[in-house]
């Protein structure tokens, strides 16, 4: 017997949103620790607004739809209001109510801006990271670095000569000069607003050009006959037992970056009497940096070189070198999943300061996803 067809009409329900979600839904878990994480960050939440004025959207409802936005792949912040408009599972998770309406997307992009501004990303991953019950999943001995281009949100056609968009030469401390740059060259008048454009013969680099639409990218190449891009590079700290990230950053793209990043990373977490291990790849494998985290009580467990490596028997010899070499490559997990799912493959904001907090907002909802599994496991941890 096949079923009616016909519509009951009923708008309401007594049945609440919660008591829809299955009880295993793995965002409870992380609802949960989202709500302990962002009631410690209370104070440092409240001082972003001012005492007088209309009241805005709550921070707390901000960070856990942009939580959303990077779990689900949302692409924009209109898109993200449309889906919370119809999509009950969205409204429980950021706090709003079946009957209340949704942000308009302009007044939500308005109010994102002053998380933006303050250093909100990296308070919300260390205070994650320093819940108790996610505390004891994580290794205070053993980490691993690495590094990753994040293309820049800016074609390649945006490049001009630093002369023509009133820039010095890179690496030069002098000011701009004082008379207006000259105009870019003018595009061809057919081809739309995109026109085409032909590089052949012309020698580029972040010497001589500079992006016009986002200054502080810079041409970067993964390895030797590899293309060039506009690219910034992001930095992770994984912690070795559970592979959580525990800390991220973000930078220009520079040949020597990775290794300094890695040295600020670590420096914190090795001021203790017993000395901390540091898994990385042979990019690393430079003295300079080998003697610096020898000097701060690291032990550097990073891949030798083929030739004229820094690595010698005093990290060669111990089992945990191996052990080391074996875990470190599951950082790439981490910046695998922040790419493809939480947008930063090319995430749409401009500059080191937005990308970089892009980027370490990617980082805990990274750990988010992966915690509730780690949670659910024995305590024999």
């Amino acid at each position: 017997m096949r079923g009616s067809d016909e519509r009951t009409g009923s708008l309401f329900s007594d049945v609440g949103i919660e008591d829809r979600l299955r009880p295993d839904h793995p965002l409870r878990v992380v609802r949960a620790l989202t709500d302990e994480t962002l009631a410690s960050m209370e104070r440092e939440l409240a001082a972003l607004y001012a005492g007088i004025g209309r009241p805005s959207i709550a921070p707390q409802m901000l960070l856990r739809a942009m939580l959303l936005q990077a779990l689900y792949s949302v692409r924009s912040e209109r898109q993200l209001m449309e889906r919370m408009a119809f999509d009950l599972l969205f409204r429980w998770f950021v706090g709003l109510g079946a009957d209340e309406l949704v942000w308009d997307a302009s007044t939500f992009s308005k109010n994102r801006e002053r998380l933006l501004e303050g250093d909100v990303a990296a308070r919300f991953l260390a205070a994650l990271m320093a819940r108790p019950k996610v505390k004891r999943l994580l290794s205070s001995e053993h980490f691993s670095v690495d590094g990753t281009m994040i293309e820049a949100w800016s074609s390649m056609k945006s490049l001009r000569p630093r002369s023509e968009v009133g820039q010095p030469p890179d690496g030069s401390d002098q000011e701009p000069p004082a008379s207006p740059p000259a105009s870019p060259p003018a595009s061809p008048p057919s081809g739309g607003r995109n026109a085409e454009a032909d590089f052949r013969g012309e020698r580029r680099s972040n010497a001589t050009h500079a992006s016009t639409t986002d200054p502080e990218a810079r041409l970067y190449r993964k390895g030797a006959g590899m293309e060039a891009k506009l690219a910034f590079l992001g930095h992770a700290l994984m912690e070795n037992r559970s592979g959580l990230v525990v800390d991220a950053c973000l930078t220009r793209a520079d040949g020597h970056a990775e290794r300094l990043a890695a040295l600020v990373t670590i420096e914190k977490r090795a001021d203790r009497p017993r000395a901390v291990t540091l898994g990385a790849d042979r990019g690393y494998d430079t003295a300079d940096f080998v003697n610096e985290l020898r000097s701060m009580n690291v032990r550097p467990h990073v891949a030798q070189r083929r030739v004229g490596s820094a690595i010698d028997r005093r990290a060669t010899r111990h089992p945990g070198y191996g052990a080391s070499q074996r875990v470190r490559k599951r950082i790439e997990e981490a910046f695998g999943w922040m790419k493809t799912v939480g947008g930063m493959r090319r995430p749409m904001r401009r500059g080191t300061e937005r990308v970089g907090w892009s980027f370490t907002f990617a980082a805990a909802a990274y750990n988010l996803v992966r915690l509730p599994r780690l949670l659910a496991e024995p305590a024999s941890r």
